[in-house]
């Protein structure tokens, strides 16, 4: 996919995610619903047109362009087995790495992790040997990753850490303030199948791309949030119990 088709396909997400239509878009940069899907369908902007277009969005170009650059495949970028070895051996080293992914800065995390201000610098030190951040004066730091991580189905982080998150993350009841849980079970054609596997992958892309988005708004805007998706067959046991006895 080129570059310019890669913005695009940020655009058309970022309409989707807001909830924003052809219209509603035309009339904020003050065009016809012909021309706005003209200019989608022959990706013929202009610097001016995408400004306004990503202002209307609620975005700069920049935004754009880095969403584009971090999340031109799915899920976001894979560490090497090394950095993902790095992070698993040390739970505070990691949850450091979260926090630095989710825009907060050193000064926050010590406090954050119960870390005095010298063993946060040693975890500092071993992301920047790692290759996942550039320490830089006075304790300041660069990503050298992007803000979302796919860590790798096999790694050792999942490894170590995925039965906790599961079972931790759906004890709960899901009633509450941005909570939901839904589950389906159905006899999809392989076409079907097919169609929702993609549309799970568009809506992980969607939750990356928002996240790079917002890690860079204050604190007390955002929220911890995690999302849990999975799709595959399945027969639920019971069923499958009295299929055998038939």
């Amino acid at each position: 996919m080129s570059e310019c088709a890669q913005i695009v396909a940020v655009l058309k997400r970022s309409l989707k995610a807001r909830g924003t239509t052809y219209r509603d878009l035309a009339q904020s940069v003050g065009l016809s619903e012909a021309s706005i899907k003209r200019i989608f369908a022959e990706e013929t902007f202009s610097l001016t047109r995408l400004e306004q277009i990503c202002t209307a969005l609620g975005l700069s170009i920049a935004e754009v362009a880095k969403m584009a650059a971090q999340h031109a495949t799915t899920g976001g970028q894979q560490l090497t087995m090394e950095q993902e070895q790095v992070l698993a051996s040390d739970w505070h080293l990691l949850a450091c790495f979260h926090l630095l992914l989710n825009g907060h800065q050193p000064a926050d995390i010590g406090p954050e992790l119960d870390l005095p201000e010298r063993p946060l610098r040693g975890l500092l030190v071993k992301l920047d040997a790692a290759k996942l951040i550039e320490l830089q004066p006075k304790s300041k730091v660069r990503l050298r990753t992007s803000n979302v991580i796919a860590w790798r189905g096999d790694g050792p982080v999942r490894r170590l850490y995925e039965q906790q998150v599961k079972s931790e993350f759906l004890q709960a009841e899901f009633s509450g303030r941005h909570e939901l849980i839904n589950f389906a079970s159905a006899e999809l054609s392989d076409a079907s199948a097919k169609i929702l596997k993609r549309k799970t992958e568009l809506l992980a892309r969607d939750f990356a791309e928002l996240a790079a988005l917002d890690a860079g708004l204050p604190d007390k805007e955002k929220h911890s949030m995690g999302l849990l998706l999975a799709f595959r067959p399945w027969v639920f046991s019971m069923f499958d119990g009295l299929r055998k006895k038939v």
